[in-house]
């Protein structure tokens, strides 16, 4: 869970992906090396059953049957079918697993954004399926670097948008668990990275994921801080030259498929306190930002009032900041991602959809201009 000093709490992306395909199939990837990786010997009578949550599911019908239209009945589908929900596979510039990349191939995966994006480095390589299903996550091991990390495709795309450079100065204001500071470094060498999660346990699964994947070396020049994201800005001002916002949220996946109906309940209520605090956390990320800087803002939810509604008004409320337009992110990725119309040329929202079960994402991109 993601928390902030006011209570909010956001369950992370990544807790939502613990559910696998329920068909009973397997399969195994003899490596040169030898190594064997088997996926998914997901024999039903071993799991426990993940049942809709059907008082969020109302809800859902209702805000987004009327923000998605006729797009929300696919969306819906996907949502409440985990055994649908596909997974890429990041591969670790630091501990590379060319055998591994050759097995995927054969498999019949292939990379994503290589080539579609002008800002996509050769560095970083995911590889997709379009099939449903996930291979086996590595266990950290003290003293090992992991191979590659499991991850929802479209959470890259806020972190390809940032646009990242060698020597830059890069704040993650909501790093936890730690997977977009992680594809980050895959990227590019910042000159300084600064990462930043409030919540104590949360805080901890960082600090546990950089040094899974990160050389030592490089994790000791890696700034980790416990604090207040709505303080950053005040404490480092004009600092850094791109700002990343993962922000807490609804997170609709997991949220679905809440336990218990009455602390569900309990949460739409609270749900329309979130578009405060991710104000909060924007106004103090823009104030980090150096002018001429970037910032990505993005979530995993399809909430119009999360994603939209807090970029309309932070544009309208902040006269040095201008919205920077990604459409052409759209166009190039829609082979593999389904998009919403947003109104913004400056925000994507990424949709789950049938042999394309990514999102959702919202990234909206924005520039601090070095006039008020």
């Amino acid at each position: 869970m993601r928390a902030d000093s006011g209570g909010t709490r956001k369950p992370s992306c990544f807790a939502s992906w613990i559910f696998r395909c329920r068909a009973a199939w397997s399969w195994r990837l003899a490596c040169p090396s030898g190594m064997v990786l088997t996926r998914l010997t997901a024999a039903p009578e071993r799991r426990l059953a993940r049942r809709v949550c059907g008082v969020v599911l109302d809800h859902f019908d209702a805000q987004y049957s009327s923000e998605l239209g006729d797009a929300w009945a696919a969306v819906r589908d996907i949502l409440t079918s985990p055994c649908c929900w596909q997974y890429a596979v990041l591969l670790n510039r630091f501990n590379y697993p060319f055998n591994l990349e050759e097995a995927l191939r054969l498999r019949g995966y292939r990379t994503v954004f290589q080539g579609s994006l002008p800002h996509c480095p050769k560095s970083m390589k995911c590889y997709l399926s379009t099939t449903a299903g996930r291979m086996p996550s590595e266990r950290h091991q003290v003293g090992n670097l992991k191979k590659y990390y499991l991850l929802n495709a479209a959470s890259l795309l806020p972190v390809l948008a940032l646009e990242l450079r060698d020597g830059e100065k890069v704040l993650d204001l909501c790093a936890a668990p730690g997977g977009k500071s992680i594809a980050l470094l895959q990227c590019a060498d910042p000159g300084y990275l600064h990462c930043n999660e409030y919540d104590h346990l949360r805080l901890k699964w960082l600090m546990q994921t950089l040094e899974s994947f990160i050389p030592q070396p490089l994790v000791n020049g890696i700034k980790v801080s416990q604090s207040d994201g709505r303080d950053v800005g005040d404490a480092q001002p004009e600092t850094f030259d791109k700002v990343l916002v993962d922000a807490p949220c609804s997170n609709d996946r997991s949220w679905l498929f809440s336990p218990d109906a009455q602390k569900a309940a309990c949460r739409i209520s609270q749900r329309r306190s979130l578009p405060l605090l991710q104000r909060g956390l924007l106004r103090s990320a823009i104030k980090a930002l150096r002018p001429g800087g970037l910032l990505v803002y993005s979530t995993c939810t399809l909430s119009r009032a999360e994603n939209q509604d807090v970029i309309n008004d932070v544009l309208n409320t902040h006269s040095n900041v201008i919205p920077v337009d990604i459409t052409e992110m759209a166009r190039t990725c829609s082979q593999d991602f389904s998009f919403a119309p947003t109104g913004q040329e400056c925000g994507l929202l990424v949709i789950p959809d049938k042999g394309r079960a990514w999102g959702p994402m919202y990234v909206a991109k924005l520039k601090k201009s070095w006039t008020v």
